[in-house]
């Protein structure tokens, strides 16, 4: 007999020992079980409202996975677009050059002092995008939910990144949903997709550092990495640490409106400072000079670091850019950074330069000079 056939294979096994469990289950109340019910089509919906869990046929496809599209997730993120339900976003294409970036979020905790997956999963995506010089548009969002995590603190990370999105000018427009048993999946996990555009003739990336050029921080330092190390490791400072993370297009923005000589620009995320510009070296091929002493770095955060062993070039952050500009539009960019909320403590902090090519270089407050390395590994796993 074909597996299919609804007397054989699974079909047939499961529908044999469901009808011989009704055969044992009679309901006194109702009469017999059997005539109400019809065994290989039966089904148990439930409305959002009567689980306080997540729980595996939320990502099902059926009932449950409908309840949760559309009364949690299309009401917090009011796209038009989300709302068709479609297989696809229909979207209006912009004039000019698309960017396309995507990246996923896997933070531990969930929520850290600042912020929360909801923000991380819509600044990090943006911030992608505005590091080439676009105007983000258009997010997609696909979660994957652990089986058993409170639809409350479902919704309070929604909630988070839709005002996320409205902040950052953006609309989550398509999206997906998966859940993995318990146990397997630490929560939440978010990936995004994002879709940003650029004007003609602009042109920047890793690639066009010039020896001469200068570096510049948008702000302090490890700000972000060490946030959410003092809550996952219950770490108390006698101050409150909180993570920077935030939108930087606007900021983007008003740098590229203030001058013409902007070549570089990155977020430095996972791997910290460090990490992006050892990067922009290599892809340059030329070499990056930077001065210990001109790193801005909040005194909570470097003792931090101190206590913990680390150095704050290699911790995250997630709302700060690294900006290499040529020579004669430092100080305009510099201007230009500082006279916004986000670039209040912006710095020159250093310079591109011929020697020492594929390598990053640090001055010391003493006058030496060490060789700061990409990282084996990561100094903070699961920071964002």
């Amino acid at each position: 007999m074909h597996p299919a056939h609804p007397a054989g294979g699974h079909h047939g096994l499961v529908g044999r020992r469901l009808r011989r469990l009704l055969q044992l289950w009679p309901f006194p109340d109702r009469g017999d079980l059997r005539t109400v019910i019809d065994p290989l089509t039966w089904s148990c919906p439930l409305p959002l409202r009567d689980y306080p869990n997540v729980v595996l046929g939320h990502g099902g496809g059926g009932r449950l996975s409908a309840d949760l599209v559309e009364h949690l997730f299309v009401p917090a993120f009011a796209s038009t677009a989300l709302a068709r339900l479609g297989d696809a976003a229909v979207l209006p294409a912009p004039a000019g050059r698309l960017a396309f970036s995507t990246d996923s979020y896997v933070v531990h905790p969930l929520f850290f002092p600042g912020g929360s997956i909801g923000e991380l999963a819509v600044h990090g995506t943006v911030n992608d995008l505005a590091m080439m010089g676009a105007r983000p548009l258009y997010l997609s969002a696909a979660f994957i939910l652990e089986e058993g995590l409170p639809l409350q603190t479902l919704g309070a990370i929604v909630d988070r990144m839709a005002a996320a999105a409205r902040e950052a000018g953006v609309a989550i427009t398509t999206g997906d949903t998966k859940v993995v048993d318990k146990g397997h999946g630490h929560g939440c996990y978010i990936t995004t997709a994002g879709v940003g555009v650029l004007a003609d003739g602009l042109d920047i990336g890793p690639d066009r550092a010039r020896p001469g050029d200068v570096v510049l921080i948008s702000g302090t330092l490890g700000d972000h990495g060490m946030a959410v190390m003092s809550v996952r490791e219950g770490l108390e400072f006698g101050t409150r640490l909180e993570s920077d993370t935030a939108p930087l297009a606007h900021l983007v923005a008003t740098l590229l409106a203030a001058t013409p000589g902007v070549h570089v620009l990155r977020d430095p995320t996972r791997g910290g400072l460090a990490s992006s510009l050892n990067e922009i070296a290599h892809t340059s091929r030329v070499g990056i000079t930077l001065e210990e002493t001109a790193l801005p770095v909040r005194p909570e955060v470097q003792a931090a670091c101190d206590l913990l062993g680390m150095d704050p070039l290699y911790v995250a952050n997630e709302g700060k850019l690294t900006a290499i500009v040529a020579p004669e539009a430092a100080e305009a960019a510099l201007e230009a950074l500082r006279g916004h909320p986000l670039g209040k403590d912006a710095a020159i902090i250093g310079r591109v330069t011929a020697e020492h090519p594929g390598l990053l270089v640090a001055k010391t407050a003493i006058g030496g000079h060490r060789v700061v390395p990409l990282q084996m590994g990561e100094q903070l796993p699961r920071i964002c």
